[in-house]
């Protein structure tokens, strides 16, 4: 298993009329942890598309919302990997509060696509070897 973490603030814009952070906000934050992700990893998804001519589009994405957050929190967003991804790369995702309780959890499938004609392709044995090494560890 490979996981990536990212910790931040919950942001005024984020929370509506109740201090609480509206439930599209997740979504974000389930972005935030898999952009840390592939930074950890040393391969950055703008790095795919420059380079491999590779765009990584989400194919799926299921959220359940637990406990909310609130403004004045502190969440930690997470990316978890299990598996070498082949043709997509399942995520498992959680945003928990700055006392450990589970705020959001789901699952977002990537895809990845030629830039140019998109048409899908295999994940690029670069991050397949990265994530590998990882889960490994």
């Amino acid at each position: 298993m490979a996981l990536f973490t990212a910790t931040f603030p919950v942001r005024y814009y984020e929370t509506d009329q109740m201090a609480v952070v509206h439930h599209s906000n997740y979504v974000r934050y389930f972005e935030i942890a898999r952009d840390e992700m592939m930074v950890q990893l040393g391969f950055p998804i703008e790095r795919c598309e420059a380079e491999l001519g590779i765009l990584v589009p989400i194919v799926s994405l299921e959220c359940h919302f637990r406990h909310p957050a609130r403004m004045g929190d502190v969440v930690t967003a997470t990316a978890e990997v299990k598996r070498v991804p082949m043709a997509k790369m399942i995520i498992r995702q959680t945003v928990v509060n700055q006392d450990g309780v589970l705020c959001a959890e789901g699952t977002v499938i990537l895809g990845f696509l030629n830039k140019e004609t998109f048409t899908p392709v295999r994940c690029p044995e670069q991050l397949t070897e990265l994530i590998e090494k990882h889960i490994n560890d």
